[in-house]
């Protein structure tokens, strides 16, 4: 576990000072206006993006016109009355100060525990030619994983991928691995977890966010391969909605549905565009209810059951991630807009009230009026029978990574702990290290 860093802390705690001091010092009480003015541009932003994907016609018309004029317009203000470079300037101290604030706590790795593993003697490796528009042969994997010691099977459109990762562990596998998408990895990571045999992510797909929480170097998919001489393991958690196994997340809703129509894999823009309106708005809109441990909540348009809460569901310097994957529990996220004003009041998150509701439970049942309810496993389309309940197994999965990876771990977990910060940046230098 990393130590904490005081500096670090204190540049955190200036930077933060400086954000609210630049604008005070440039305006004085004026700074507050100009800061409602700046918060009221994006909640006009956010209802014009709501008119353009739930409205057609006049109204998406100006909503294409309202989402980028309201904060070009705030922005000309700024600039008419000086005050352009000390809002840019307050807006940069802030991310400083956030960035800093959550790389200077101590910070745990994706999982708990860590342990040296032998290398395995027959490891198999199922290799997806297709994903991430090739990098199976632009990286030479097929290559590289023989030389290594591995059996490498080659994925077609017409292959069980689970069934391929039993008939392996029949074979004498004492390794499963995979380079092709989260999708794939899921199903080979369920036959792995079954069978109690350790599992290697090479992430040869198109967003590989798996390997994203695992530390993994994206860029260079055969540095996974190193895991098998030099490894070390790492035990996590996994989600089941139904009986199919997810690595990241399964949704719900108003996407799930988007999916489903065949125009969406060559023409997604357009698609969504073209659906959404009907789904969000329509009579005939999906309306989901949802049981989260003991919280009821209906009417919602989306729905998304993670392994492991997400950190942030936007996070400029860290989208998508989550801090741990041995938490033992669902991250929730929910959404629930009827119209343009409840949009306006998503630009404050999850403190917007019924709009995004965020929570985390060890299960989740997600219902609807119909008998089957589609949804995005980990990025691929299934129909599954409702009610869906979603749940966590603990500890499920054994996965080998590298002993040296360019990530084992991030801070940023959620909102940045200033209590924390400014305990740690008023410590003094000489009680943060400790005599061997």
């Amino acid at each position: 576990m990393r130590e904490g860093s005081p500096g670090r802390a204190r540049l955190a705690v200036l930077a933060l000072l400086g954000s609210i001091l630049v604008p005070l010092i440039t305006a004085g009480l004026r700074s507050v206006l100009w800061v409602l003015a700046g918060l009221a541009a994006l909640a006009l932003a956010a209802v014009g993006v709501w008119w353009i994907l739930a409205h057609t016609g006049v109204v998406r018309a100006l909503g294409l016109v309202l989402a980028p004029a309201a904060p070009a317009a705030v922005l000309a203000l700024y600039a008419a009355a000086g005050m352009l470079w000390a809002a840019c300037l307050s807006l940069a101290l802030w991310a400083l100060a956030l960035a800093t604030a959550r790389s200077a706590l101590p910070s745990g790795h994706t999982a708990s525990e860590q342990k040296a593993t032998k290398a395995p003697r027959h490891p198999w490796v199922l290799m997806n030619p297709r994903s991430g528009g090739g990098k199976v042969g632009r990286f030479d994997l097929v290559d590289k994983a023989r030389a290594a010691g591995c059996r490498v099977t080659l994925l077609d459109g017409d292959q069980d991928v689970t069934e391929l990762a039993r008939r392996a562990v029949a074979e004498g596998a004492d390794l499963l691995a995979v380079a092709g998408g989260d999708g794939t990895q899921a199903l080979v990571a369920e036959v792995a977890a079954r069978h109690d045999l350790p599992f290697l992510v090479i992430p040869a797909g198109t967003r590989n966010h798996f390997a994203l929480d695992l530390g993994l170097d994206r860029d260079d998919p055969a540095a996974s391969l190193e895991a098998l001489a030099e490894g070390v393991e790492l035990r996590i958690d996994l989600g089941y909605a139904a009986d199919r196994v997810f690595v990241n997340n399964a949704s719900f809703g108003a996407y799930a549905f988007v999916v489903t129509d065949p125009a969406y894999r060559d023409a997604k823009a357009r698609t969504t565009l073209r659906t959404l309106p009907g789904l969000l708005t329509g009579e005939d809109a999906p309306r989901l209810r949802a049981r989260a441990d003991r919280t009821h909540i209906d009417g919602l348009q989306a729905l998304l059951v993670s392994n492991n809460p997400y950190g942030r569901a936007v996070d400029a310097a860290h989208p998508g991630r989550r801090g741990r994957l041995d938490s033992g529990l669902l991250g929730v996220v929910c959404v629930r807009v009827g119209n343009a004003a409840q949009a306006a009041r998503l630009v404050r998150g999850p403190r917007s009230g019924e709009g995004l509701i965020r929570l985390s439970a060890a299960a989740v049942v997600v219902e609807a009026d119909e008998d089957t309810l589609p949804a995005g496993i980990d990025g691929e389309h299934v129909v599954l029978p409702s009610p869906v309940v979603c749940r966590i197994a603990p500890g499920a999965l054994r996965v080998r990574v590298p002993r040296r990876r360019p990530r084992t771990s991030w801070s940023g977990g959620g909102a940045a702990d200033w209590p924390g910060v400014v305990r740690l940046a008023l410590t003094s230098p000489r009680t943060t290290h400790t005599r061997p």
